[in-house]
């Protein structure tokens, strides 16, 4: 059964409720405390890696591997990665974050790793990554998410996501637009809101809004699907 968690954003306060759930469900599933974190693009210095070290420090998490997509990494470095307890989907440019999944063939592996329980936890760019397009993030380039080509992901949920709601009045109502034109719903999140996915299970925490077929309404925090 899927397990995931969806982040907007990941490391302001107001994701605590989020992070509580996500202990919950790793507790849930006898996990242990090991995450592995895969990059969105070269991180020289690895600054972003060493925020979310010490983010997740404070739960007694341990962000213990880095894996580098862009140097070819031999088989025992996807070894380590898969023998995390989690693995992380940063944040960034999501277009060149699935081009580099799929060129170092890591996107069938995460996929299959995630069909059969192994929790991905995904913030911004890597929740988007979660869903079957990477469509919606054109919004944030000022493009049409209809017109992405070759946005196809990891194809995890049956809808689509879009996080940073609250960044841009018109992002509601661009989204209400596309949706007349794509088949899959959207669930929409502000900073600080998200979801996660317990057992095939979908829980809204936060402001989640639904969207779709032109119209969207405001969620209720909990569970609304299983997938």
């Amino acid at each position: 059964m899927i397990n995931l968690a969806l982040y907007s954003d990941q490391i302001i306060p107001a994701n605590a409720v989020i992070d509580q759930r996500l202990l919950a469900l790793m507790a849930h599933k006898n996990l242990g405390n090991r995450i592995g974190y895969i990059p969105s693009g070269p991180e020289p210095t690895r600054q972003f890696f060493h925020e979310r070290k010490a983010y997740y420090a404070r739960y007694d998490l341990d962000l213990c591997h880095f894996h580098e997509t862009d140097e070819g990494e031999n088989g025992a470095a996807i070894d380590a990665l898969f023998a995390c307890d989690a693995i992380h989907l940063a944040g960034g440019h999501t277009r060149g974050y699935l081009e580099r999944l799929k060129s170092n063939d890591l996107a069938a592996p995460l996929r299959s790793w995630a069909l059969e329980g192994g929790l991905l936890i995904g913030t911004s760019a890597g929740a988007i990554l979660m869903t079957p397009t990477i469509a919606t993030d054109a919004l944030f380039s000022n493009n049409r998410p209809e017109d992405v080509r070759d946005g196809d992901a990891l194809d995890l949920l049956p809808f689509e996501f879009f996080p940073h709601l609250n960044a841009n009045s018109s992002y509601r109502e661009e989204l209400v637009r596309y949706s007349r034109i794509t088949q899959r719903p959207i669930i929409a999140c502000n900073d600080g809101d998200g979801l996660v996915v317990t057992d095939g299970v979908v829980e809204t925490i936060g402001a989640a809004v639904w969207i779709g077929a032109g119209t969207s309404r405001d969620l209720a925090p909990g569970p609304i699907m299983k997938v």
